[in-house]
């Protein structure tokens, strides 16, 4: 196969230091993290305000590669990655879909991501609700609030 190459569009500065100190998923907690976008992309988050949310790309760059098995928080035996949300995986691209509070710049102050300090940011995109919400979507877990 071919190599892919991803260059990183900014930086996530957040309290998270550790793997252990982030929570289990963003969306869980109220904790704000800044975007920093680089300079030679900033043109591209022009109109982003009219955005309440966004979709977070990022590249978990401390989490172990190669893991094909994972146990899911509260189960008691391991599943195949791919079917948990895991960040040790072989290719560990973070996803999350945050609440963008405001902009600065190119600073993204937003609530919800669970991403390390120092973690690279590899794409930014719109959430729509009509799009990317599936109402009839199941899942094999439920996580509470």
């Amino acid at each position: 196969m071919a190599r892919i190459e991803c260059i990183p569009i900014g930086i996530v500065r957040s309290p998270y230091r550790e793997p252990g100190d982030a929570p289990r998923q963003g969306r869980l907690v109220d904790t704000v993290v800044e975007i920093h976008v680089n300079d030679a992309c900033v043109p591209g988050l022009e109109g982003v305000e009219r955005s309440s949310h966004l979709i977070i790309l990022y590249w978990l760059d401390r989490a172990q590669r190669g893991q094909l098995y994972a146990k899911p928080p509260g189960e008691s035996r391991e599943r195949g990655v791919f079917s948990t949300r895991s960040p040790s995986r072989p290719n560990p691209i973070g996803f999350g879909v945050v609440d963008l509070i405001r902009r600065e710049g190119n600073v993204l102050v937003v609530r919800g991501l669970d991403a390390l300090d120092g973690t690279p940011v590899l794409d930014i995109k719109p959430y729509s609700a009509e799009i990317d919400c599936v109402p009839e979507a199941t899942g094999g877990w439920h996580i509470k609030k």
